[in-house]
């Protein structure tokens, strides 16, 4: 059984995605560059995933490798201290790429937990 606050934490994960992944809906990459509020927001939810990663304890982290911590805690990091120099590339990248194999591996965490 996976701690209460974990799976709490792991809930905010999934909807920021989720939310993140809204956002983008219906746009393209060139949107970024013209819609300073949709950066903004999308750079934003990207750093609430990373802290929540950061939240959720090592022994939780440790039975889910599926999800990449570490890249997500290095993301959050890296959004906030560099926050003069994002790039919208690789944010759109990670965004399309990587954010719906996130929430499909957070779904099957939360399916088993339910279950």
């Amino acid at each position: 059984m996976s701690p209460p606050k974990d799976l709490v934490r792991l809930r905010h994960m999934l909807d920021y995605s989720r939310e993140a992944l809204e956002l983008v809906q219906g746009k393209a990459q060139k949107d970024l560059d013209s819609d300073r509020l949709l950066g903004l927001a999308l750079v934003r939810l990207l750093e609430m995933i990373g802290e929540a990663a950061n939240r959720v304890s090592p022994e939780f982290q440790s039975l889910h490798p599926s999800i990449p911590w570490s890249q997500i805690i290095g993301l959050r990091n890296r959004l906030i201290h560099g926050y003069d120099a994002v790039d919208m590339d690789i944010l759109w990248q990670i965004l399309k790429n990587d954010l719906p194999t996130l929430i499909e591996e957070m779904n099957k965490i939360f399916s088993k937990a339910e279950s």
